[in-house]
């Protein structure tokens, strides 16, 4: 395959990562995740959810009684986000007056991205007693399954390359009914050995992990 960036395929707008708007406009809305942020918040703690997306964790965490700024590098995801003030722009750019209760960060980004540019960014919008949230892969691409379901989508990895030790390059088909979406990306293993050091270098220190499968990590400003 040989990719070494994010891309996409199919009906719609495809977002500069590869993301479809389509796609992620049609997914639930994911209460669970919401559900788990807001359990390691006080009420009513302001959130910067940084790659919002389509705002299928915006809209509940709103629901849940938190002010939510919405950040995404697509305005046309940003046009789906409902109940929270909106700024288009890349995360790694983003240089906000304000400070956050809580800076989010899921859907894996950190293993996509520019990982310090990232957590830099997560790091500057983060009040000074406020938690930073990112969320990162457990799963080994190697051993992942190559098709699952569930909400009414079909998954299928296509294709998948080892690059080098620490990175994978994949493409994931997704079907829904009869639209058809692929998504072809590269992703960094960050292991729990490195996690500190990483946190580290962006200001942050290991608060504790927000699930079992320890891919919910929270942080604080060092």
């Amino acid at each position: 395959m040989g990719k070494t960036r994010s891309s996409g395929t199919g009906p719609g707008n495809i977002a500069p990562d590869g993301s479809a708007v389509e796609f992620y406009a049609a997914q639930p809305r994911d209460e669970a995740a919401a559900a788990l942020v807001h359990g390691a918040l006080p009420p009513g703690a302001t959130i910067l959810e940084l790659g919002a997306g389509a705002g299928r964790v915006t809209a509940p965490l709103v629901a849940l009684g938190h002010p939510v700024t919405a950040v995404d590098d697509s305005a046309e995801m940003l046009a789906r986000v409902t109940g929270a003030a909106t700024v288009c722009s890349p995360i790694e750019e983003l240089d906000l007056p304000d400070r956050f209760g809580c800076v989010l960060m899921m859907s894996y980004l950190v293993n996509y991205g520019d990982r310090k540019a990232l957590l830099d960014a997560c790091r500057r919008h983060a009040a000074a007693d406020g938690l930073v949230v990112v969320q990162r892969e457990t799963v080994d691409w190697e051993n992942a399954p190559r098709e699952w379901a569930h909400d009414g989508i079909d998954f299928r990895l296509t294709e998948l390359e080892r690059l080098d030790p620490e990175r994978c390059a994949a493409t994931i088909e997704y079907r829904m009914g009869e639209r058809r979406w692929t998504h072809s990306f590269v992703s960094r293993r960050l292991g729990d050995e490195e996690l500190p050091e990483v946190l580290a270098a962006s200001g942050l220190r290991l608060d504790r992990f927000l699930d079992e499968e320890r891919g919910w990590v929270a942080a604080r400003p060092a």
